[in-house]
């Protein structure tokens, strides 16, 4: 759990360069609290919706020129099959429950390589390895903001230690 909870400063400063602050602190929100009692972690939901719409502003009103809808990018037959409609998708929350629900059927047909079920959420052919260069880019830039983060607190933990 405090891995999960770690994730979260991290994901809010990588949608901070997207969004607004506000909007930031409600998405991260969002990865940890859909992702809770799943085998997926704050950053794999992050992870998605930045590489999904990451361009587009994080934006909830986002449609793909295919026809994905929302900040996690759902067709709307997959919507649908997760028991939201089209219109769920512009619903964060939402749309969110519905991500989770899909990266959970493409880790069934991923045989359990979850780097492999990122990939099938995006497709399959060319945009598909597109995709899966974005998702491993802004894990990086993630990564490194969890690394400052976690230099910053050791840095107060040795001030407080010294006083």
């Amino acid at each position: 759990m405090s891995e999960r909870k770690r994730q979260v400063p991290a994901i809010e400063a990588a949608f901070a360069r997207r969004t607004t602050p506000q909007r930031s602190r409600q998405l991260a929100a969002l990865c940890f609290t859909k992702t809770l009692g799943t085998p997926f972690m704050p950053f794999d939901l992050a992870e998605i919706a930045l590489a999904e719409t990451g361009g587009h502003h994080l934006s909830g009103n986002a449609v793909s020129r295919k026809g994905a809808l929302g900040v996690w990018q759902l067709m709307p037959v997959r919507a649908r099959s997760h028991g939201y409609s089209p219109e769920d998708m512009e619903d964060d929350e939402k749309c969110a429950e519905a991500a989770v629900r899909e990266l959970y059927s493409k880790l069934d047909m991923a045989q359990g390589n979850l780097e492999r079920a990122k990939k099938l959420y995006c497709g399959q052919g060319p945009e598909a390895e597109a995709y899966l260069k974005k998702i491993r880019t802004v894990r990086r830039e993630m990564l490194s903001a969890l690394k400052q983060q976690t230099e910053i607190v050791a840095m107060s933990d040795a001030g407080t230690m010294m006083r």
